[in-house]
């Protein structure tokens, strides 16, 4: 991945999604259309923080976000979600 070019406004972050899973754990091999949207990612940009609301989040973590979470952006060929840091249900 090339490092991203460019800014986000204050309290947004930039996640690059996990891949949706293509086997179960007993390999039966999921189809395209029946893929679940991934609900964790990687922080790859961050925001300053709000005037009332300090920024807890930092490059690299690993988050988990709701299921209709975020607006997805596509930067060099590669899907992203922008989305709130009040987005975040969990930081790992």
């Amino acid at each position: 991945m090339t490092e991203l070019k460019g800014k986000i406004l204050a309290g947004k972050i930039l996640v690059l999604p996990q891949e949706a899973e293509t086997k179960t754990a007993s390999g039966i091999i999921i189809p395209d259309s029946a893929k679940e949207k991934p609900q964790v990612g990687t922080v790859v940009l961050v925001g300053a923080a709000k005037k009332d609301e300090p920024m807890e989040l930092k490059k690299g973590d690993t988050v988990y976000y709701g299921k209709y979470s975020g607006s997805t952006l596509t930067l060099d060929g590669v899907d992203y979600l922008l989305m709130s840091q009040t987005d975040i249900l969990y930081i790992q």
